[in-house]
């Protein structure tokens, strides 16, 4: 695995539901096509040449030396550092990853710093080894392994991705759930409500609609199905004690 050098690390990010954020890897190797905002916006500032150049990504190899100059200085600032908003903290297939991404969190947690991460690979048994504040999430849009193939090439199965996530919840972690982005049905055919019992052990939901996507807004009735899929949320998480965040532009008012 290539590896490059950076300045900085940690950065407050404008996520909405998101404090500050690292992001030790350039590219991901799951090669998305929703399309990727986080590729978009890596080939628009010149980060990346284009799609096949994001989809071969390199590791930050000074990230923790970087940390630990700036986690003393910024310490009293964080309330909590998400991994991550621009890569995979937990890359399918690339252990390297994995590996700096426990260093990363374990010396942030030193710090008493808390930590979420977000993953379409596999979260690591040993996470359960970290503080009891982190909190640990996966994305999941479908269970149908023909549409990740098509949509998420080289990401984790989905059924490992919520057998792990579910090994850290019986193990006492907390756990969540991205269901975004999601697509309408003419993208694909598919039941909300089995998504949703999948992942009813989870003490969060996040959804999120499709963007970017002209496929989306070709669909008729794009606005007031999304809206019946917030209310399906709201329904699922209230009956089951699950907290949930609906994400902005999600919900259309209708005239």
């Amino acid at each position: 695995m290539e590896k490059i050098k950076r300045k900085t690390m940690l950065y407050k990010t404008g996520v909405e539901y998101g404090d500050y954020t690292i992001n030790h890897v350039l590219g991901c190797a799951h090669g998305c096509k929703y399309p990727c905002y986080a590729m978009m916006l890596a080939k628009r500032f010149g980060k990346v040449a284009g799609y096949a150049d994001w989809c071969e990504p390199k590791l930050v190899e000074n990230a923790i030396e970087i940390l630990e100059k700036e986690i003393p200085r910024l310490k009293d600032k964080i309330k909590s550092v998400q991994l991550c908003f621009t890569t995979d903290p937990f890359m399918f297939g690339y252990p390297e990853v994995a590996d700096m991404s426990l260093k990363i969190i374990k010396l942030l947690n030193n710090a008493d710093i808390k930590c979420t991460a977000l993953t379409k690979g596999i979260l690591p048994e040993q996470l359960k080894e970290c503080s009891s504040e982190n909190e640990y999430g996966i994305t999941l849009i479908s269970l149908n392994e023909n549409f990740r193939l098509k949509m998420e090439p080289n990401a984790a199965p989905y059924l490992d991705r919520i057998n792990s996530l579910r090994a850290l919840h019986n193990a006492g972690c907390k756990t969540w759930v991205s269901i975004e982005p999601y697509p309408t049905p003419n993208i694909i055919e598919q039941d909300y409500g089995e998504i949703l019992d999948a992942v009813s052990f989870v003490d969060k939901i996040i959804f999120g609609r499709l963007n970017y996507n002209k496929d989306v807004t070709a669909y008729k009735n794009h606005k007031a199905y999304f809206n019946n899929l917030v209310n399906q949320t709201i329904a699922f998480c209230t009956q089951h004690k699950i907290a949930y965040h609906i994400k902005t532009g999600t919900w259309t008012e209708l005239e």
